[in-house]
């Protein structure tokens, strides 16, 4: 068996083991994961799948090609966690390969095992590859597109597949999560141009050839969406992208340091191993293509540092050219003895950093156990009631934090003897074990902690003729978990969404937050056929009083669940 194949068999192996068991262990998170997988869900139940919908609504907010590929997953899965999330697992498997191929062709098959096992150590690829976001799908796209960019600027062969996939590729971005790709991509060429000098060719022809290919599969949604149910929605969803660009959309806003800080911690080891990359140059590895890295990283940090909407992972493409950094700061010290060499510096903060992740590791289930030791400083009521959860700690699951450390102390020794691949598959093989434990025993338990009395709640209403409500929250859950019907929302809802739209003098004006309220409030007041069921939180339970047809439930964990009888 050929090294190359050995290779790729042992990334596969890894990916396979890593990211694909117990996807489905624990419910999906509000409001991505769910919001996502409902849109998904309400295009298998209406047969639309080219309009993206919650609550069988205009969703503006994202375009329809992730939920196509969890469409596929829940034709294939049923619909469910594991489905919604199986996508993700599949471009993490991808990722790994696609960077030893890439590794392997511009430098070498070393190379390339060095670029994915960095990649597979770090912490926040591996939760991102094992959610059911749009990011890790969105970001690949980019990152081919970009790759192959880089082809038809340096290759003299082959320009026009190159350039027709560059454009394609980035026509898949536009259409995964938005225009904001292709601003990415046109960013860093133009970065690309200055640090050139403007002594770049770029043949016409595959300039050509770039833009109709990426207009033909944007075309796909935006062109068939504009078409058939003219402009307005389209409109809506760019006039969406404009708002996170300038406003704190939903409440998302940070820091200006967020995302340094976000990067910096969460993408450990490859963030302390890739300093020394932005220092000096590997003399090993082609230049531009370094640069081409370079610039994407500081694009996107920047970028979204500008942004408005902080959110975590929207700096989550700078993952890719960092992990690539930390290769080319690695593989120039690497001999023909196998050994390297890195800056003390850079081997206390490897250190350091990996010791503060072992002990959260080790304290945050030890903490949920033992919750005195933390409620007397929690200040917000919601999460120190929901310490009332009954979470089930069997009191030695801070013991899988062990799994880390001793990783780290294992890799530690490596990394002082200068022995690089036993340090990255030490690495790499420790953290994966780590946070696949903590996706069996722990994550489940911190779940139901922050939403799991409510998603249980959700469950037991599925398939029964009620309305299911949250109010004094926004949540995404009470669609998903309950299976809603089309025919759910019939009769008194349907007829409150008609005279809402026709009280609109334009589909513009259509605004599904000022629809929920107004549906809220007749659920709780109107003349409703339909018992009627609602989940708010302790917070509000002072509000709650006055509304004298609804009838307290229960209480669990930090949410209220209220009933109200279609005869009162």
């Amino acid at each position: 068996m050929s090294r190359n194949l050995t290779n790729i068999l042992w990334l596969l192996g890894l990916g396979i083991l890593f990211f694909i068991p117990f996807l489905g262990n624990v419910h999906l998170f509000d409001w991505d994961e769910i919001n996502f997988a409902e849109s998904a869900r309400e295009m298998l139940e209406t047969g639309d799948f080219f309009r993206v919908q919650i609550n069988y609504e205009p969703f503006w907010e994202k375009p329809p090609f992730f939920f196509w590929l969890q469409v596929i997953s829940m034709k294939l899965f049923g619909i469910n966690e594991f489905a919604a999330r199986f996508p993700n697992a599949l471009i993490g498997i991808t990722s790994l390969i696609t960077l030893y191929y890439i590794g392997r062709k511009i430098v070498s098959e070393k190379f390339g095992m060095i670029w994915s096992l960095v990649y597979l150590a770090s912490i926040l690829p591996h939760l991102y590859f094992k959610s059911g976001i749009i990011d890790p799908v969105f970001n690949f796209f980019i990152f081919l597109s970009i790759y192959f960019l880089i082809l038809t600027l340096q290759k003299a062969t082959n320009k026009s597949l190159n350039s027709l996939l560059a454009g394609i590729f980035i026509g898949l971005a536009i259409i995964t999560k938005g225009p904001v790709g292709l601003l990415v991509l046109i960013l860093c060429f133009i970065i690309y141009l200055i640090f050139k000098k403007g002594r770049v060719k770029i043949p016409i022809l595959s300039v050509i050839i770039f833009f109709i290919s990426s207009l033909a599969v944007t075309f796909l949604w935006f062109g068939y969406e504009t078409i058939n149910n003219s402009p307005w929605f389209i409109l809506e969803f760019v006039q969406y992208q404009i708002e996170l660009l300038t406003e704190p959309v939903a409440g998302h806003e940070q820091p200006i340091y967020y995302h340094f800080v976000v990067v910096l911690l969460g993408c450990f080891p490859m963030s302390i191993l890739a300093l020394p990359a932005f220092r000096k140059k590997a003399s090993e590895v082609p230049f531009d293509f370094t640069l081409w890295m370079k610039i994407l990283f500081w694009v996107v940090m920047i970028l979204f540092t500008i942004v408005k909407t902080k959110i975590v992972h929207y700096s989550s493409l700078s993952y890719l050219p960092l992990s690539f950094l930390a290769a080319t700061a690695l593989y120039p010290r690497l001999g023909e003895n196998q050994h390297f060499k890195l800056h003390k510096a850079i081997k206390i903060s490897f250190l350091v950093i990996g010791f503060i992740f072992g002990i959260l590791l080790v304290a945050v289930p030890y903490l949920f156990n033992h919750s005195e030791l933390i409620i007397p400083y929690i200040k917000d009521d919601f999460a120190v009631a929901s310490f009332n959860t009954e979470m089930n700690w069997q009191g030695w699951e801070f013991l899988l934090g062990f799994i880390f450390i001793i990783g780290l102390l294992v890799s530690s020794r490596y990394l002082f003897k200068q022995k690089l691949m036993p340090f990255l598959f030490t690495m790499a093989i420790s953290t994966g074990i780590t946070l696949l434990c903590y996706s069996i025993f722990v994550v489940p338990k911190i779940e139901k902690f922050s939403q799991g009395p409510a998603i249980e709640f959700h469950e037991s209403m599925e398939g029964k003729d009620v309305y299911v409500t949250t109010i004094g929250f926004k949540s995404y859950a009470h669609f998903f978990y309950t299976k809603l019907k089309p025919s759910n929302s019939s009769d008194g809802i349907e007829q409150i969404k008609n005279n809402y739209k026709q009280g609109l003098s334009t589909k513009k004006e259509f605004n599904p937050s000022v629809l929920t309220t107004i549906s809220n409030n007749w659920l709780m007041e109107g003349e409703i056929d339909k018992d009627a069921y609602f989940v708010t939180k302790v917070t509000l339970r002072d509000e709650m009083k006055g509304r004298e047809k609804l009838t307290l439930l229960k209480t669990e964990g930090g949410f209220d669940f209220y009933f109200r009888s279609k005869n009162n």
